[in-house]
């Protein structure tokens, strides 16, 4: 095979690798190198106008762990045996309105008429395409479904490299929410929760993969 079809192949492989890891071996490590390469693929993710909405809080800590396992019925069975445990944060509105302090930050690099024009642009589709501005809420959801994608990246490229993730969403928000903020990890209202994911390795072979047959989820319009 050519470089393009192994390589193809390899990424295939690794997605059949990936399954949702329920129980992870304790006496398993991963290096600090190639968990470094997992959260750059994270960091490198697109997000939309580029606005990063995201934090990623590498939890190692065994009393926050603890909490968060106590906190979590989806982490109870990953926590204190993965290797490593990421909270993945979600910016709010105070920091992803168009006219927010951290956007115009965030694209700082703008000559100051390009600025006013792109900011204007988010606005025109915050307040009329998505209609993000009619609540609160609204814009919330909207970074949070956006850190699914670095999430995705992740787990994908732990994969590649042979290392088994979990995706977590079993957590009540307000509670984990309460938690973090104690915690001073929200500063002030700027994130919230969005979802967690454990790394390490797999304990046992899981059981085969199962996926809807690709003409059921593949619709081709020609």
């Amino acid at each position: 095979m050519n470089k393009k079809a192994i390589a193809k192949e390899e990424i295939l492989n690794a997605y059949r690798f990936r399954h949702a890891t329920k129980e992870f071996d304790p006496n398993k490590t991963i290096s600090a190198d190639d968990f470094q390469f997992i959260l750059e693929t994270g960091r490198l993710s697109p997000s939309s106008f580029g606005m990063e909405p995201w934090r990623f809080i590498v939890v190692q800590n065994e009393k926050l762990r603890d909490k968060i396992k106590n906190t979590s019925w989806g982490a109870a069975g990953k926590l204190p045996e993965a290797s490593h445990f990421v909270m993945i944060l979600a910016r709010t509105h105070l920091d992803t309105r168009f006219d927010s302090a951290y956007l115009k930050e965030q694209f700082s690099v703008f000559p100051e008429d390009r600025l006013s024009q792109y900011l204007g642009m988010i606005e025109q589709f915050q307040k009329h395409d998505f209609k993000l501005l009619d609540h609160e809420r609204f814009l919330n959801d909207w970074a949070i479904r956006q850190t699914y994608i670095p999430l995705a990246n992740m787990m994908t490229a732990a994969a590649e490299i042979g290392i088994d993730s979990c995706p977590i969403e079993g957590f009540n928000v307000e509670r984990m929410n309460e938690l973090l903020a104690e915690e001073g990890l929200l500063e002030d209202g700027h994130f919230t929760i969005s979802v967690m994911v454990a790394f390490g390795y797999r304990k046992k072979e899981p059981q085969p993969k199962t996926r809807r047959p690709y003409d059921d989820v593949v619709k081709w319009i020609e």
